[in-house]
């Protein structure tokens, strides 16, 4: 005779504080839920209530002291069940590495002042996937255990039952149960599709029995709150008598794990991501997206040189306002909000909670670089005092020069193109050394000032480097708008020649539709304006398999916001064509060729930027999309066999099937694969060792190579065979 099996109820209800709604009315029914809840329980005394996020507690905390006091006192009986270390449900893909340490951070700290205790079971029931690294992030923030629902059995069929060990890539385990069937439940015995909670709870139980293992079921009027009713209650008694008292247990997610925790049974264990569901939701609303990237960073830097000018000067540290600001962001990290699948007036709310995140971001690090910059002694013996005799913007003294500062947030030396809001004669390193400059367009007309100055810096990790800017005095041969490699002028060795000068500093060429320096060449198609040819000079190898950032048009007819039930979106019905090149800049720094075409009424305009001294191409785009029910992908076919994709996710990376499925990803995403022909010298040492070994017959074997295409503020891919391609844009 098989053991019987119990059925651990968790009675909740789920809460999208904006969805079909806005945060507002979101905020009315997560009070009226708690305050439905607390009733319940003082009518049924066997009943248990479950709730995460910990941004619905400090609302009611702030508008609802009373109320907040009652569900005090309810955790500490034990009957009221805080989950969920994070600050609401998130997307489980979109959100940074840092922003899920954040979740963890301020939720928990937040539920050990309030409550004394730390949520142990990790909460996101409606999240559209999980990336691969949230079991050691889990781990990290005090969670030992997970619960979800998405994606659901059809989605995935990989996951071997309903309860398994998740591990992610270092090793870290969370134990995780997949909710069958629904998290909420209908009151009523009901015929239709739809079960009713007396349904669903047997055929749970039968799931229970079939797989040898006690279960979760989840029942409460949910999405728009409400929890348990009395019905439901009054129906879960009517059960326990049928069934027996022992089937059918008031609990909560933390006694089911510490149950299954207890008992030890033996479940099979899940590596990477659990993916997919609402593959749209990667794309759906570039806006909120690009926010959301942009956030992120801001916080991060404000947050670093905020806290060096505290500890070397003294600063008062926006510990509050900065919290404030990282809550906005995590608050806009709900799976409805960050998936792009909320209704307008809900985004647009979202949008004013970014903007108050970013002008704290901007007000704090400026603070805190300003008072850095000030501490740095600039003067020099020689300067009196600071006059506008000279120039009305600069202060510049006689021909001494302004200093100005670049900081660097990274922890690795970058070297970057500076761009100084002023048209100047010279710029010089912190060691007197005349660098080269370029005139280039600014962002703003004045009369005739419309120009300003580009130089290459060199900062130091997590540092700040000086450069001295002069409006008169030549540090360089400098050629007003562009041109031709100048000759530079260093103060310690005084006028290079120009054979010296193009040894030391490189080459940028830009004829024709093409561009090219010391590491690669790239040509443009005229008629179609897209890469016709990138080629990599210091391993001798083409690039691509055909011509590449071609923007390709995709049929969405049949998609809804969600893609709910589409992994794949290659039905292609166009490409952009009518291109337009014309040449932005050609100076001795960086070449730009801009690339306009059209589909339809929708217009996208490329800049293709080549720098001298760096060996990657960046692209700057601009859409005007006009399309219903389309989307744009951008597609680089790389020059590889045997391909593999490689994305980063939050803390780390995955490598994942190249069949076509779109993918979520972050800041980059890469293609390698092998490659016959990668030129090497082989009379040089390192040359087997680095670029592939010889057969015995004498013959190259194959190299890895690839291609990787980094982004600012996308979240989707596809790759199929070595066809990689970033989603720009969808409008389902």
């Amino acid at each position: 005779m098989s053991e019987k099996r119990k059925i651990f109820l968790v009675g909740n209800a789920h809460l999208d504080p904006v969805w079909l709604w806005r945060w507002q009315e979101g905020f009315a029914e997560i009070k009226a839920t708690f305050r439905s809840a607390l009733d319940r329980m003082a009518e049924f005394p066997e009943f248990r209530f479950t709730s995460a996020c910990a941004a619905y507690y400090q609302w009611v905390e702030r508008n609802e002291p009373d109320l907040f006091a009652e569900i005090r006192e309810r955790v500490r009986e034990g009957r009221w069940i805080v989950a969920g270390g994070q600050w609401i449900q998130p997307d489980c893909n979109t959100p940074s590495g840092e922003a899920f340490a954040r979740h963890s951070l301020y939720s928990q700290g937040y539920f050990l002042e309030k409550f004394g205790l730390m949520a142990k079971v990790g909460y996101n029931v409606d999240s559209f996937g999980h990336n691969g690294t949230l079991p050691q992030i889990l781990q990290k923030s005090g969670m030992k255990y997970y619960v979800f629902m998405r994606p659901n059995s059809k989605e995935n069929k990989d996951i071997p039952g309903n309860l398994f060990w998740w591990e992610s890539q270092d090793g870290s385990r969370v134990m995780t149960f997949r909710i069958p069937f629904s998290y909420e439940s209908n009151d009523a015995k009901s015929a239709d599709s739809v079960p009713s909670a007396w349904q669903k709870h047997v055929a749970t139980l039968k799931m229970a029995e079939e797989q040898k293992i006690d279960f979760m079921s989840f029942f409460g009027v949910g999405n728009h709150g409400g929890g348990p009713t009395i019905a439901t209650l009054h129906m879960l008694r009517e059960m326990n008598h049928e069934f027996g008292e022992n089937t059918f247990m008031h609990s909560s997610p933390n006694g089911y794990f510490e149950e299954m925790s207890r008992v030890k049974p033996e479940i099979p264990v899940v590596k990477g991501d659990l993916q997919h569901h609402a593959s749209g939701c990667y794309s759906a609303h570039s806006g909120i997206k690009r926010l959301n990237r942009k956030s992120e960073h801001s916080l991060a830097t404000a947050e670093k040189f905020s806290s060096v000018a505290h500890i070397l000067f003294g600063l008062d540290y926006q510990k509050e306002r900065l919290t404030k600001a990282w809550q906005n962001v995590l608050f806009n990290q709900f799976h409805d909000i960050m998936g792009g699948c909320s209704i307008q007036e809900a985004c647009e709310d979202a949008v004013e909670f970014y903007g108050e995140a970013l002008a704290i971001a901007a007000d704090t690090l400026n603070s805190a670089v300003q008072k850095i910059s000030w501490s740095i002694d600039t003067m020099g013996d020689d300067v009196i005092s600071l006059s506008k005799e000279k120039d009305w913007k600069t202060w510049e003294t006689g021909d001494r020069g302004v200093p100005l500062v670049i900081f660097n947030p990274l922890s690795w030396e970058v070297k970057m193109p500076v761009q100084v809001n002023m048209l100047c004669k010279g710029v010089s390193d912190d060691q007197g050394n005349g660098l080269d400059i370029q005139a280039v367009r600014s962002s703003q007309t004045n009369g005739k000032d419309k120009w300003d100055t580009l130089f290459a810096g060199t900062i130091p990790a997590m540092g700040y480097r000086v450069y001295w800017v002069f409006k008169d005095k030549e540090m360089t041969n400098f050629i007003p708008g562009g041109g031709l490699i100048v000759k530079a002028v260093s103060l310690s060795q005084g006028e290079l020649t120009e054979k010296e000068d193009a040894l030391s500093r490189g080459m940028l060429t830009a004829d024709g539709m093409g561009m090219e320096n010391d590491w690669v060449r790239l040509e443009m198609d005229d008629q179609t304006g897209c890469i016709s040819r990138l080629f990599d000079k210091t391993n001798q190898v083409d690039v691509l398999r055909g011509q590449g950032a071609v923007p390709i048009v995709m049929d969405e007819t049949d998609s809804d916001t969600w893609a709910h039930g589409i992994f794949s979106f290659r039905n292609e019905i166009g490409r952009f064509d009518r291109a337009f090149l014309k040449w932005i800049e050609r100076g001795p720094l960086r070449a730009k060729l801009r690339v306009t075409s059209r589909y339809g009424d929708s217009l996208m305009q490329q800049d293709f930027i080549l720098y001298r001294d760096r060996p990657d191409v960046e692209v700057k785009v601009k859409l005007d999309w006009r399309e219903k029910h389309k989307m744009l992908k951008l597609s680089f076919p790389v020059n590889v066999n045997n391909p593999k994709s490689t994305y980063e996710i939050p803390f780390g990376f995955i490598e994942r099937p190249v069949s076509g499925t779109e993918e979520h990803g972050h800041q980059w995403i890469d293609v390698s694969g092998h490659h016959d022909g990668l030129g090497y010298d082989p009379a040089s040492d390192a040359g087997e060792a680095a670029h592939g070994s010889l057969d015995q017959d004498g013959s190259r074997k194959g190299s890895e190579y690839g291609l990787s295409l980094l982004n600012t503020a996308k979240y989707s891919y596809d790759v199929k065979d070595n066809d990689m391609r970033m989603t720009l844009v969808r409008s389902p």
